[in-house]
């Protein structure tokens, strides 16, 4: 599948922060590489989240979102259930 003009940039970008972290020693590399990882991991999980709440709210069934997003439609229930559930009970 072709990249979109928008994750084409942000493809573009990492590729240009890895380069620039080529030469560093390896821990600085690994640390750094470690905390982009997490960093993309929180930021498209919390996107994934909304998109999925957002077309269940338009009706669209669990098979229909996971297709979509490219995981199970039991993997969509559970990951919508966990989100009501943190919105009903926000950690103190």
């Amino acid at each position: 599948m072709a990249d979109s003009e928008g994750v084409a940039f942000l493809r573009a970008d990492v590729d240009r922060f890895c380069r620039e972290i080529a030469d560093l020693a390896p821990a600085i590399r690994l640390r750094r590489l470690s905390e982009l990882r997490a960093m993309l991991k929180e930021v498209t999980d919390a996107a994934l989240m909304v998109a999925m709440a957002d077309a269940r709210g338009e009706g669209w069934g669990l098979r229909k979102i996971g297709t979509s997003a490219g995981i199970s439609h039991e993997q969509v229930r559970r990951m919508l259930a966990e989100n009501v559930a943190a919105r009903e009970h926000p950690a103190r």
